[in-house]
């Protein structure tokens, strides 16, 4: 209902034959190029602010450029960045495009080796200069960097200030390019290290690169530069002397996949995205370990590295609920799972009148999670059934069984989304007004005053849309009671890791228990929560706690969702509303290998996110009451 923002997508191709294999074949020198448009069209969901890719050739000759990249901003960048590297060939013959030799020795993009992302910012930050992969440019060949990621640090202040304190200067305050410094410096080490052996042996000249790019070993370089990040991510690279890698966080909060076979190793943020561009099944996909990296050396030797320890695994819960797509095997089993464990809380909340109530979800994103629920309900009408036939005390007539039997869940597609909201739209109640016709409804599709509607959403977050838009078009068919239901639990906490989730402030469910503390005279958790959060600001982050969570305490989940809909519910609403809640063990039983819930719990996978989320609390608290 709420678009959450989400950085972001990465895909990575290596081929692993020549150039000349792949014209052969598949008709065509450009199949790795081919296959990267599809890894990124296909995670299109995950970034529409900008993308990029960049491409190393492998055995150019010195003075010929070996290493490439596009960037471009705007929902459309995929087809910009790959327009324009299309455009270098619009002039060449058939015969020159189909000339191996000639592409490998004249044309860009013409490389064995691939990286492309997709960005959504989740820091405010915009403009081409940020868009990935990042460059950093050498003489040396194999000191030559280009990085991009999916991620977001939480430590960037400390880091920084240790890189500067040794003599770096990175170009910009912001993660990206801090870490492609790090890695960068470390790299230019690695280079060094080698470039002192190879003299030792008395080479020279060429002699001397060509023995530091077939012996570069990136495990090194990524030990080194990588053990001081707080956050999640997984962070591509490629150098100009065709090493690639992809390194996965310490907490697997971050998804990346790969496949190898003796054409091509791929990796990608999604699963089915794999399956797709390349016709294979899930089970011969591996999930890149937490703290584990995939290094592709120059020579086409593809290996996995472990190279920072395994922490708790805290995969995140989001992606299964909302970001990555529904097409993966397992995730559509969950969504399914977490809509239908929501059953007896929805039964509850209409007391057990199936027949008097009409079934729907806020496209397009619940969709799945709405197919669980009507299983689900499914399920226990048929167990209703049996308990009516069986009730009978006789052998029923066919009238009867016919009456019993015709019992339906009645679903309709209620809500359908109608037009986009434009940004350049700003101005507060033109915005408002406008917003209240984002949804369009299906006009019929219930009795008025008689039938209650139940509405499933995969997440809550702001409230926003709730209250400008859904609910008082709902209320326009009449339904005697709203139910709108969540397939994951309350968002109460903000995400550091790379989700574009709402300030403290936003958030309807944190909004909520504040209001609750100042109506029942207990403000003085408030003020107990601020002063622990302020006492501890100069401690390690390591010993922080989040005191955050002392907000909710108090409450159940029920008196925090009653007071949202206070909140949420229009002025002139006729029908009674009711929001439900997916409860945290539930999220649990549908995504058990995702423990990842800190959005939800609060309990935050590293250091760096409870220092984050309490200097959160501690903002509010001095915007609020002016300190």
């Amino acid at each position: 209902m709420e678009q959450l923002k989400h950085e972001c997508g990465v895909a990575m191709i290596r081929l692993l034959k020549p150039l000349e294999y792949y014209e052969k074949k598949y008709g065509t020198w450009m199949y790795a190029l081919n296959k990267l448009y599809l890894l990124m069209e296909k995670q299109h969901n995950r970034g529409q602010e900008g993308a990029g890719l960049a491409c190393v050739k492998l055995e150019v000759n010195p003075g010929e450029e070996y290493m490439f990249r596009e960037r471009a901003l705007g929902s459309s960048a995929i087809t910009e960045i790959f327009d324009a590297v299309h455009s270098n060939f619009k002039d060449l013959t058939h015969e020159q495009l189909h000339d191996v030799e000639f592409a490998k020795r004249t044309l860009p993009f013409a490389g064995e080796t691939y990286m492309g992302h997709l960005r959504y910012s989740t820091t405010g930050k915009s403009g081409i200069s940020y868009v990935h992969p990042f460059l950093r440019r050498n003489n040396w060949r194999a000191k030559n960097l280009a990085l991009c990621g999916n991620f977001n640090m939480t430590n960037v202040d400390e880091i920084f200030a240790r890189i500067t304190a040794i003599g770096q200067h990175p170009r910009k305050y912001a993660d990206t390019y801090i870490m492609l410094e790090q890695v960068g410096h470390r790299l230019d080490r690695e280079v060094e290290r080698l470039f002192t052996l190879a003299e030792a042996e008395g080479l020279t000249g060429m002699d001397v690169t060509h023995y530091i790019e077939e012996h570069i070993d990136l495990a090194n370089v990524l030990r080194s530069s990588s053990k001081e990040w707080d956050g999640g991510y997984v962070i591509c690279g490629l150098t100009g002397s065709g090493e690639s890698f992809a390194l996965r966080d310490p907490w697997g909060i971050r998804p990346a996949f790969w496949y190898q076979d003796e054409e091509i190793a791929v990796l990608a943020s999604e699963r089915p995205v794999i399956q797709t561009a390349f016709n294979i099944p899930a089970e011969e996909i591996k999930e890149l370990n937490p703290g584990q990296a995939l290094l592709i050396s120059k020579n086409g030797k593809v290996r996995t590295s472990q190279i920072n320890k395994v922490r708790e695994k805290r995969a995140c819960s989001f992606e299964r609920i909302y970001f990555s797509r529904g097409s993966d095997i397992d995730i559509y089993r969950e969504r399914k799972l977490l809509g239908e464990k929501l059953v007896p809380k929805i039964l509850k909340s209409i007391n057990g009148d199936i027949d008097h109530t009409v079934f729907s979800f806020i496209p397009n994103t619940a969709e799945v999670a709405f197919y669980g629920m009507l299983q689900g309900l499914d399920k226990h009408l048929n167990e209703e059934k049996v308990q009516q036939i069986a009730s009978l005390g006789h052998t029923p007539a066919m009238e009867e069984l016919e009456v019993i039997l015709s019992r339906r869940i009645r679903s309709e597609k209620v809500a359908l989304k109608d037009i986009k909201l434009r940004t350049f739209i700003a101005e507060g109640n033109s915005r408002n007004d406008l917003a209240a016709h984002v949804y369009d409804i299906t006009y019929g599709s219930l009795v008025p005053g008689v039938d209650n509607l139940v509405i499933i959403d995969d997440s809550i977050v702001r409230g926003t849309t709730l209250r400008q838009s859904i609910i008082s078009i709902l209320d326009r068919l009449g339904p005697k009671k709203i139910v709108i239901v969540s397939s994951s639990p309350q968002v109460r906490y903000p995400d550091y890791y790379g989700i574009d989730m709402a300030k403290m402030s936003e958030f309807i469910a944190f909004r909520a228990a504040i209001e609750l503390l100042k109506e029942r005279e207990m403000k003085d958790i408030i003020a107990s929560a601020y002063r622990r959060s302020k006492e501890q600001v100069d401690l390690p982050k390591e010993q922080m706690v989040n005191y955050v969570k002392e907000i909710y305490a108090p409450f159940t989940d029920e008196e925090i969702s009653t007071k949202m809909v206070e909140l949420l519910k229009p002025e002139g609403t006729k029908a009674e509303v009711e929001i439900v809640y997916q409860p945290l063990e539930g999220l649990h039983e549908a995504c058990p290998n995702h423990k990842g819930d800190w959005y939800f719990s609060g309990d935050y996978p590293t250091p760096g996110g409870v220092k984050m989320v309490n200097q959160a609390f501690i903002n509010y608290i001095e915007l609020m009451y002016q300190f």
